[in-house]
């Protein structure tokens, strides 16, 4: 128990220099500049598994402000504690043209009563298909996948995944922005469709008892109260292919972006039962840097 105590402690404290070193960086650094192709705060903060979009549910829009003349790219760093697991998450994107976007991110989950930890990389692309959030008459609609590479299957094995290690996820997400719609306020929706059989975004394995992928439905809605802050929520559903039931997420989360090159992000969540523990709600914080 002292040795958890003593390197959970560690592990905040590097967790802490990072985020605060990056954040110095992006805030003081006059060499940073992030594309300017897009209207600020259009592009969504990095998603949980590594893509543009909220916390835990992809959009279609990508994750860097590039033009159709431009490059982007991001890093980003997040952190969700609930009541007995930890989610912390680190990774980069780029995207291209504003066109196609690539992704690499890696997961660290931990068993707060054990100290276990297991982890997982993702790596994700998604390509504009049809579309601009906002000057479009019609949701710009993105086609994504994700594979996801398991390192430690001993907890997946033990709860009966079929594919412990690795599996990809599909998705297909549609994004809008609507000018002055709430109260003179912008508007923002996003519904996505994933074909997966992911438990808990990969981090028990791949499929189980019922081995099927299914389609499962995420959504977002946000209004955006300034240029640089919106608040809005996401619901995210869960496919059951466990003995473990797994639950949808919920969140509620606000962002502020100061400028392009920076935004920030805190969520209350609501994610149900994990691995037969119930009432897993907590905090979740996210930082993403765009240059």
């Amino acid at each position: 128990m002292v040795k958890y105590f003593i390197n959970k402690v560690i592990a905040s404290y590097y967790l802490a220099i990072i985020t605060m070193s990056l954040l110095s960086h992006l805030v003081f650094t006059e060499a940073v500049h992030a594309a300017d192709g897009k209207l600020i705060s259009t592009t969504g903060v990095t998603q949980v598994e590594g893509t543009g979009g909220s916390g835990i549910v992809p959009w279609a829009t990508l994750s860097g402000y590039d033009s159709r003349e431009q490059i982007s790219a991001n890093a980003f760093i997040s952190r969700a504690n609930v009541d007995d697991y930890e989610l912390d998450i680190i990774g980069l994107s780029a995207s291209f043209y504003d066109r196609v976007e690539v992704s690499l991110a890696q997961q660290k989950f931990t068993i707060d009563a054990t100290g276990d930890k297991i982890e997982q990389d993702i790596i994700g692309a998604k390509v504009r298909l049809y579309g601009d959030v906002v000057y479009s008459p019609w949701p710009q609609i993105s086609a994504g996948v994700q594979h996801k590479i398991l390192k430690d299957s001993a907890v997946a094995d033990a709860l009966g995944a079929n594919n412990s290690d690795r599996g990809t996820d599909v998705y297909l997400s549609l994004t809008k922005v609507h000018l002055g719609a709430v109260f003179g306020f912008n508007a923002l929706w996003n519904t996505t469709f994933r074909y997966t059989n992911a438990n808990q975004l990969g981090l028990l394995g791949f499929g189980g008892t019922n081995d099927n992928r299914e389609i499962v439905l995420e959504a977002s809605a946000a209004v955006l109260l300034s240029r640089h802050l919106a608040i809005g929520i996401d619901y995210r559903e869960k496919p059951d292919n466990l003995d473990t039931s797994e639950d949808d997420w919920k969140n509620l989360f606000i962002s502020y972006s100061p400028n392009k090159s920076i935004s920030l992000t805190a969520a209350w969540l609501r994610l149900g039962s994990i691995a037969g523990v119930d009432n897993q709600d907590g905090i979740y914080l996210s930082l993403t840097g765009h240059f």
